[in-house]
């Protein structure tokens, strides 16, 4: 039986983020370093998922503790893709020409920060050396407001961009100062028509609910602003303040801020709602009239991940790896010059990374399952590990008996997905806990 604390669930529901299990900050350095070839020689390797990560943006946001930084110097870049495709080879061969890829994402950092002619140069590496077919697989790109631009997005489209998420967080100028982000109303216009004039077929407008100044009011008319364009997807995050950041080096003086995020919460699920979206988790909406992907629905966290570039992450089912990670500017560059000054063949092993017995495999699935909307298909997870997941989980009935959960606990309840960032740190298991409090945050 698998077991978890009891505690958290009383808490802020604000408490993290679980976008990916085991967490990044649980990872540590892998003594001795194992050869990729043997990290997924038993793996499938028919329909891989390939995140590329482009570690570069024009700014830095206040809220941004992804691994990224903010206008590299050119020869910066250069390099960059120089290395890229060096990884790239030893990836390929390690993979072994059996490997096939189903889905492809470009994420960072932001990819579109690359001109269209170093655009072009990525296409080239991730078609020519890590064989993805490019039109003819589903791919995903994040943009933002500044390099939406229509030279860049020709590239996309001219190798089959089926996704674009633009993170634009609001649509008021005042409150995207607020949250660390200049920008202009008419700056995030023009992306947007760039955008739909590229005739992409999934636009993915990424919002954020929480920031200094936002009330219901304000709020309505971010959440009516992306509407007028109909993104067939929507992203609503609830603004969080993480050490080492812009936001956290300046306190946040709002003593109710939980109860007015989830009121902001409850309003985007009733407005979207109305509006015709399909609430898929806490965080995603689908427009009701858009079909349903063909295959799994987009994510890039998903096991048979074979990530990419310096910051990127892959997943096997027993392992998952990376390079190393920080947040800070002066630690990121420092882990941006260790990767580029790294010889080719070390590309060939998996350097940090968090391996996963049968346990965290369970808990895994099931996080993975839980936080969506459909909730834990409970005859798929008794054909994969031998029992219901009632029994591995009973702790599950205490989300049932909170309203939260379904009379099984398997299904989330309107109340339990507004609280997902707190039950995903109340399953989280006490060994990766235990690896997360140890971690320190640079």
């Amino acid at each position: 039986m698998v077991t978890s604390t009891d505690t958290g669930l009383d808490g802020s529901p604000y408490q993290q983020y679980l976008y990916a299990y085991p967490h990044k900050t649980s990872y540590r350095a892998l003594r001795p370093r194992p050869l990729l070839a043997d990290v997924w020689r038993a793996e499938a390797r028919d329909a891989l998922f390939l995140y590329v990560h482009l570690p570069f943006c024009e700014m830095r946001c206040g809220f941004c503790n992804l691994f990224t930084r903010a206008n590299p110097p050119q020869e910066q870049v250069t390099a960059y893709l120089r290395q890229l495709r060096r990884q790239a080879e030893r990836v390929a061969d390690a993979l072994g020409d059996d490997a096939g890829y189903a889905r492809v994402a470009f994420g960072g950092g932001t990819p579109t920060y690359l001109t269209a002619d170093e655009l072009t140069e990525l296409f080239a590496i991730v078609t020519g050396v890590s064989g993805a077919r490019l039109p003819g697989v589903p791919l995903s790109v994040e943009t933002s407001p500044a390099t939406a631009t229509p030279d860049r997005l020709a590239v996309l489209a001219a190798h089959g961009v089926h996704r674009v998420s633009i993170g634009v967080q609001s649509f008021l100028d005042v409150e995207a100062r607020a949250a660390g982000r200049p920008q202009r109303r008419d700056e995030v216009e023009a992306a947007l028509g760039a955008i739909r004039a590229a005739a992409v077929p999934v636009l993915n407008v990424d919002l954020i609910y929480g920031i200094d100044g936002q009330t219901a009011a304000t709020w309505r008319q971010s959440l009516d602003a992306a509407l007028a364009w109909r993104p067939e997807e929507l992203y609503l995050y609830p603004l969080y303040v993480r050490p080492l950041t812009g936001l956290g080096r300046r306190a946040h003086g709002r003593a109710d801020w939980d109860a007015h995020r989830l009121a902001l919460y409850e309003q985007a699920v009733e407005v979207l709602g109305a509006a015709g979206y399909r609430q898929e988790s806490m965080r995603q909406f689908r427009r009701a009239d858009v079909p349903a992907p063909d295959g799994p629905d987009y994510c890039c966290q998903d096991d048979g991940m074979v990530g990419l570039g310096c910051g990127a992450r892959s997943y096997t089912t027993a392992l998952h790896y990376s390079f190393d990670y920080a947040v800070s500017v002066s630690q990121v560059r420092m882990v941006l010059d260790d990767y580029l000054a790294r010889p080719a063949d070390d590309f060939r092993y998996a350097e940090f990374g968090f391996a996963l017995d049968g346990t965290e495999q369970r808990r895994r699935w099931l996080l993975k399952s839980l936080l969506r909307a459909e909730g834990v298909d409970a005859a798929a997870y008794a054909a994969r590990f031998g029992r219901p997941p009632g029994e591995d989980f009973p702790e599950l009935g205490r989300l049932a008996d909170r309203g939260w959960a379904d009379a099984d606990g398997l299904r989330l309840t309107p109340a339990g997905l507004a609280r997902s960032d707190a039950i995903g740190p109340w399953l989280t298991s006490a060994r990766v806990r235990q690896a997360m409090t140890g971690y320190v945050p640079r």
